[in-house]
């Protein structure tokens, strides 16, 4: 599995990224539960792709500036029939390692309470359950977590 940084239009990230958005879609009954503003290419600052050795675009994710050296993980999505590869696990690394990189000191994340895969993951990988941050506060459905790097 190879990670590669990749421009926010590119075709396999924008594929994965409408698989994300259908599949939470699914699972929450409505075509955007996304409280606050959905991520665009002009505040992430970082995306990447997950690629298989045959070059199939398998996993994505990507980070949102919110200042003072923190970051907000964005559209992680890894396709089903991946689940289970450590594409995830491999998205989420090369994330944290872009902003470590770059002095910052912390990642945060929403997912939602409709996703308990999703919150093993992030429990997991060294994430911890905070208040709801930003535009979740208030939101009784999303989960907030985060990690110091």
């Amino acid at each position: 599995m190879e990670i590669v940084e990749v421009p926010w239009s590119d075709e396999d990230a924008g594929r994965l990224r409408t698989a994300q958005r259908a599949e939470i879609a699914a699972v929450y009954g409505t075509p955007d539960s996304e409280p606050g503003t959905a991520p665009s290419a002009e505040d992430i600052a970082v995306f990447v792709v997950a690629r298989t050795g045959a070059g199939e675009a398998v996993g994505c994710g990507g980070l949102r500036d919110l200042g003072g050296g923190v970051g907000e993980v964005k559209r992680m999505y890894v396709d089903p029939a991946a689940r289970g590869s450590g594409a995830a696990g491999l998205v989420l690394a090369a994330l944290e390692d872009w902003a470590r990189a770059r002095g910052w000191s912390r990642l945060r994340l929403e997912t939602g309470d409709r996703q308990p895969a999703a919150e093993r993951f992030y429990t997991r990988s060294g994430y911890a359950r905070i208040p709801n941050f930003g535009a979740y506060e208030g939101v009784a459905a999303s989960r907030c977590f985060e990690r110091v790097l």
